[in-house]
């Protein structure tokens, strides 16, 4: 079988489509003939040896990937559609999966939906959620607004009965957040003042920051009165910003780390207890991936580059079948 993989730790120019050896799956693990694989900030990072993970050469990508079970333990029948997510080794036209790893996927969503919707889904439920407290009638600002990351929060916010306001740079990016359902767009230079004058000056109570660098200051300064920052990510490339915590003090508001993958993958069962809640939101049509670009296999690293490039508008997505 065919493996999207990393022969050595170069970036996406060097990723390799290789013959690989099929996968023995253990009694508790999932077999699966993989549909789609979505393209994810850790593949990037995995491609660079830049992520906290750091197999050994060769290794196969892919964190979030649909398709149809081929064997299973009980609860699993062959031909059923499912979705999984690895830390690492998804992008194979077969994969073994531990069985607490693998999730149903309502016949409404594509293949193309279904790898969109793990990492990016269980990450903005887990922020808002888990970390966040959110709760109905709040208000999330969404940096990034367009992303995967992004989309995902805009429509889990929704879900439980909360606002949104996308952060964006472009024409092109609000339209995508919009479509994700977010209920005010605003552009990333001078959000702030714009944000300020959308809540009559009372600043929101969450924002999601996955982009980090120098909106991370302007961001403190939007929160509401026992507001929280959700550090989700730094995209932005430039350098990890710093809190004064005196402005926490002030304020009387949080700064919250967001790490959904060190949490969530030491938890037996926590997954599968978050994927049942959305999964109502799937099936009512709240969470409706968005999908940027899909590629073929063979495009693996084309795909990364486009993300590495900050191309990428909602979840980039390679079809293996």
């Amino acid at each position: 079988m065919r493996a999207a993989q990393v022969v050595t730790p170069s970036g996406p120019s060097a990723i390799e489509v290789r013959e690989v050896d099929e996968p023995a799956p253990q009694p508790h693990e999932v077999l699966i003939d993989v549909h789609a694989v979505g393209v994810s900030f850790p593949d990037l990072l995995l491609s660079k040896g830049e992520y906290q993970l750091k197999p050994e050469p060769p290794f196969t990508l892919g964190v979030d990937f649909a398709g149809t079970v081929v064997s299973g333990p009980d609860g699993f029948e062959p031909g059923q559609r499912v979705v999984g997510v690895l830390p690492y080794g998804g992008g194979a036209e077969r994969v073994a999966v531990p069985a607490d790893f693998v999730f149903p996927l309502p016949d409404s969503l594509s293949y193309d939906e279904g790898a969109a919707l793990p990492m990016n889904y269980l990450t903005a439920h887990f922020a808002l959620v888990e970390r966040g407290g959110i709760r109905e009638g709040e208000t999330v600002l969404v940096h990034g607004a367009a992303g995967g990351v992004g989309t995902a929060t805009i429509q889990v916010a929704k879900g439980y009965g909360a606002k949104s306001i996308a952060v964006v740079s472009s024409d092109e990016k609000a339209e995508v957040a919009k479509a994700a359902g977010a209920d005010e767009v605003v552009r990333v230079d001078g959000f702030k003042d714009a944000v300020k004058e959308l809540t009559g000056g009372q600043g929101v109570d969450l924002v999601m920051d996955v982009v980090g660098g120098p909106v991370f200051t302007d961001s403190l300064r939007v929160l509401a009165p026992q507001g929280r920052l959700l550090v989700v990510g730094f995209a932005s490339g430039e350098g990890i910003p710093e809190v004064k915590v005196n402005r926490l003090l002030l304020n009387n508001v949080d700064v919250r780390g967001v790490g959904w993958g060190a949490y969530a993958m030491i938890r037996q069962g926590y997954m599968q207890e978050q994927w049942a809640e959305l999964l109502p939101l799937m099936e009512n049509g709240t969470i409706k991936p968005s999908i940027g670009a899909t590629y073929a296999f063979d495009e693996f690293g084309q795909a990364l580059a486009d993300l590495d490039a900050r191309k990428a508008m909602g979840k980039l997505v390679v079809r293996l079948r």
